[in-house]
């Protein structure tokens, strides 16, 4: 399993995450995460390689609040987390799937487990499992 970044890619909004250490560090928790669980659900002799081209995660920063609000991401049903990837899935050198998404769920905020979760990025990571679940092992085609 290879994880990377497109050489031109937009890793996280830069609206909304300001520091470049802040938006790599989102995009290095995305990658750590697509690489130790795809690593986990791949079948035996199927490989992939996905690349990030862009991060949106959920919710929005509302500058507008008073300090320290300004620094809290708000989660609504009309924000969901974006994340667009290209990948391709091999078995031994046989292309089985390709293709380029944009992954998203409208209806990531009833997801109980991520809301559960401390975790930041808990949508993200919640909807990204799906996904590499659907696409890498189950190789579903991408709606519509």
């Amino acid at each position: 399993m290879t994880v990377r970044a497109a050489p031109s890619s937009t890793l996280v909004d830069s609206r909304d995450f300001r520091s470049a250490s802040e938006r790599e560090g989102i995009f290095r928790e995305l990658s750590r995460f697509l690489q130790r669980t795809g690593d986990r659900l791949l079948p035996p002799g199927r490989s992939a390689t996905i690349e990030i081209l862009s991060v949106r995660p959920g919710g929005q920063f509302e500058p507008w609040r008073q300090p320290p609000g300004d620094q809290i991401r708000v989660l609504r049903d009309v924000t969901p987390p974006r994340i667009m990837l290209r990948y391709a899935v091999t078995k031994r050198g046989r292309t089985l799937a390709r293709g380029e998404e944009q992954v998203t769920d409208i209806d990531y905020l009833n997801d109980i487990g991520a809301r559960a979760s401390s975790d930041r990025l808990a949508y993200e990571k919640s909807m990204l499992r799906d996904w590499l679940r659907d696409r890498l092992v189950k190789l579903k085609p991408a709606r519509g």
